[in-house]
């Protein structure tokens, strides 16, 4: 109390307003917290979303493999995409005995011969390297524009990297998109979940999605 008594009373007013603007800066990051992060915090998952059966024409489609390099497809960093590599086979296996065009990516820094030898390219068939989104600084649209395809089959990892750009890009520039989920892979579930989750809800990408699995696709 002596010490407040000698401050006098213009210090002790600026005193309580400093106090009054520490509480108040305190405020806006305590009510963020309490109406956004602990709101989300309460989400439930979505439904599943809808698969289906689907046949395609093998003239007009392209079956895309993304990324399939040692570099992000592993056992450390991801081993569900080792576990997709044998219904990536399946199809790929079908799509070469029907004639369809078959393109590779890789991730930067990464080399064909880095690809899973379970789905390797065959020679003659194109390989190009980008960041996620596998028509940027690339000759994917072209390849596809003068193989006259019109729906791209697009498998791979991150299923939140390179499959979620490539397919958005693919919808943008007016072609049909099938994703099968079983062909897509990430380090967590919840990244496959949101991938498909914004796939089938993103403006003007979604009128173009069609999800479904590599044993549901025919031709």
């Amino acid at each position: 109390m002596e010490n407040l008594v000698k401050l006098g009373k213009g210090s002790i007013i600026l005193l309580w307003f400093c106090m009054v603007l520490s509480g108040l800066l305190l405020i806006p990051s305590a009510l963020f917290a309490q109406t956004v992060i602990d709101e989300w915090a309460k989400v439930t998952a979505p439904l599943p979303p809808e698969i289906k059966q689907i046949s395609l024409d093998p003239a007009t489609t392209a079956l895309l493999l993304l990324d399939f390099n040692k570099q992000t497809c592993n056992p450390e960093r991801r081993p569900r995409c080792i576990d997709s590599i044998p219904k990536i086979q399946k199809i790929l296996l079908q799509a070469r005995d029907r004639k369809m065009t078959v393109v590779y990516s890789l991730s930067a820094g990464a080399t064909a011969a880095d690809i899973a030898s379970a789905v390797a390219p065959l020679p003659g068939e194109p390989v190009v390297t980008s960041g996620p989104d596998k028509f940027l600084g690339t000759d994917l649209e072209k390849i596809l524009s003068e193989k006259g395809i019109k729906i791209v089959i697009v498998t791979g990892t991150a299923a939140h990297g390179a499959v979620l750009y490539t397919a958005s890009s693919a919808a943008l520039r007016g072609m049909k998109v099938v994703v099968p989920v079983d062909g897509l892979s990430a380090e967590t579930l919840y990244a496959e979940q949101y991938t498909v989750w914004h796939l089938v809800n993103a403006p003007r990408v979604s009128a173009a999605i069609t999800l479904s699995r590599t044993d549901m696709i025919g031709f």
